[in-house]
């Protein structure tokens, strides 16, 4: 496989060590030389700052001290030589003498001054050929002690160019070894890993065909271990999960018929209702008509019963139109038209269509809330929601006549609460105030044409939005309260 587990472990890791031995490679190569000199330079300032106590002391040309300086010079790779300011020597190797002092004379006479490395009042760096050992390089320091007499220190950079060199030939070698054994280790190493990662994928693929005898037989414990042992487990509960999801889905299969077959006699029930009362709406409407037009001869006797035919007609008709919508709610044959619009705008306006009905109950209106909020929700069923608080609240508004309408932002969602004024709705009657047809004071429901349906299409309305509704108790009042999103989910 191209793009294998095995193949790119392998390139990882034998990059990886192609990539450290060139950068050591190139390191060896061009700094090499610099640390050589910058550490041959440290030793030089040490050994300068040797002879440089021992002038002043007074004791350089005691024997026993210049054999401890020439022991020093030996182990440090550096050759040195001391002359006075009449050019006689004080301090040399035998064997030196010759070459160093021609180099020294060289300098102090400024006729060979080579590359100039770093200069000091009292002494120089520099790296020069000597003019009398064809041309090797060395890495010297010159100047005078605090005595006036004239040093010259030196060490062969040759050395360092050979020990370079050498170390690249020997990198090259080992890198080669090291380039074979990696590769080997790396493809048995990549071969345990990938090996169990290919059993693994053939079983995954096996359960995927439902075939769940298959198991992993690897022993290891390290994670490919604990993932093979967790693949038999799952294995087992895939097993287990399907025969229970076999036998709940014959199960729903009853229940799905079981709720077909309640949904139309529901659906039925519906129809037949809002059938029969529309035939006697139309009759009652008919015959009224006719009393108004005089079929009665008692004026007062055929205005009142007309008046009442009107009525509860119009009371019949609300409550078929109001089926019809919980009808359409609860089997979700209408669908949500989902925009953002101003919930401030929308709560104005339903108070200013409900004016009229505000002034016969007499009710003063609070809205507290700020200039504009904007909500995600279906606008026309959220304005049946607000109107059905709304309409119920002015119907049972009492005591000081107030109705309070807040809106109240929490985060990602915004809460609409509708208060009015009056007595608290009994405990036992507020689990069941969202049923259909029920009435918590049906003498006063009678009284303003309630027929109990209000409340179980801001249920329906509710829950088709995926929202929160409520009620709440207060000693001097009632709160309903629903809310909407803030923001699009």
């Amino acid at each position: 496989m191209m793009y294998s587990i095995k193949r790119q472990l392998v390139v990882v890791f034998l990059g990886l060590i192609v990539i450290m031995l060139s950068i050591i490679f190139i390191i060896n190569s061009s700094f090499l030389g610099q640390y050589y000199i910058a550490h041959k330079k440290a030793d030089m300032m040490e050994m300068y700052q040797l002879l440089d106590r021992v002038v002043t002391s007074g004791t350089l040309g005691e024997e026993q001290r210049q054999a401890e300086i020439l022991r020093r010079s030996e182990r440090t790779n550096i050759l040195l030589m001391v002359v006075d300011q009449e050019a006689e020597l004080i301090l040399c190797p035998e064997q030196n003498k010759e070459v160093l002092f021609s180099q020294l004379f060289g300098y102090i006479t400024r006729q060979n001054m080579g590359e100039i490395l770093d200069e000091e009042k009292a002494y120089v760096f520099c790296r020069a050929k000597d003019i009398l050992n064809n041309g090797t390089m060395y890495l010297e320091m010159f100047g005078t002690l605090s005595n006036g007499e004239w040093f010259l220190l030196r060490s062969p950079l040759e050395s360092i160019r050979d020990s370079a060199s050498l170390a690249n030939k020997f990198l090259a070698y080992v890198g080669t070894v090291t380039l074979i054994f990696g590769a080997l280790f790396v493809w048995f190493f990549s071969r345990k890993i990938t090996t169990p990662l290919l059993e693994l994928a053939a079983l995954s693929k096996r359960m995927a065909d439902l075939d769940f005898d298959a198991k992993y037989t690897g022993s290891g414990k390290d994670e490919i271990g604990i993932l093979g042992e967790s693949f038999n487990t799952m294995s087992k509960k895939l097993e287990r999960t399907i025969s229970e999801l076999k036998s709940a889905n014959h199960q729903l299969q009853k229940d799905i018929e079981q709720k077909e077959k309640i949904e139309m006699m529901r659906t039925e029930f519906l129809g037949n209702v809002s059938h029969e009362l529309k035939t006697p709406i139309a009759l009652i409407q008919g015959y009224a008509e006719g009393l108004k037009e005089g079929v009665n001869d008692d004026p007062e006797s055929r205005e009142f019963y007309c008046d009442v035919i009107i009525d509860e007609s119009n009371k019949m008709n609300q409550m078929v139109k109001n089926l019809l919508t919980l009808n359409q709610l609860e089997f979700g044959s209408e669908e949500l038209d989902v925009e953002r619009f101003d919930v401030i705008h929308l709560i104005r306006g339903v108070l200013a269509s409900c004016e009229i009905l505000l002034q016969q109950a007499q009710a003063s209106v609070a809205f507290i809330a700020d200039e504009s909020l904007f909500v995600w929700a279906d606008e026309f069923k959220t304005e049946q929601v607000f109107r059905n608080y709304l309409t119920n609240a002015i119907h049972h508004v009492d005591y000081e006549k107030r109705i309070e309408i807040r809106v109240i932002p929490k985060g990602d969602i915004v809460r609409i609460t509708v208060f009015n004024s009056g007595t608290p709705i009994p405990e036992e009657d507020i689990g069941k105030l969202w049923e259909k047809f029920y009435k918590v004071d049906k003498a006063h429901t009678r009284e303003y044409g309630g027929n109990g349906i209000g409340l179980s299409i801001v249920k329906a309305v509710m829950e088709s939005f995926h929202q929160q509704y409520g009620v709440c108790n207060y000693d001097n009042g009632v709160e309903f309260w629903f809310e909407l999103d803030a923001k699009i989910r």
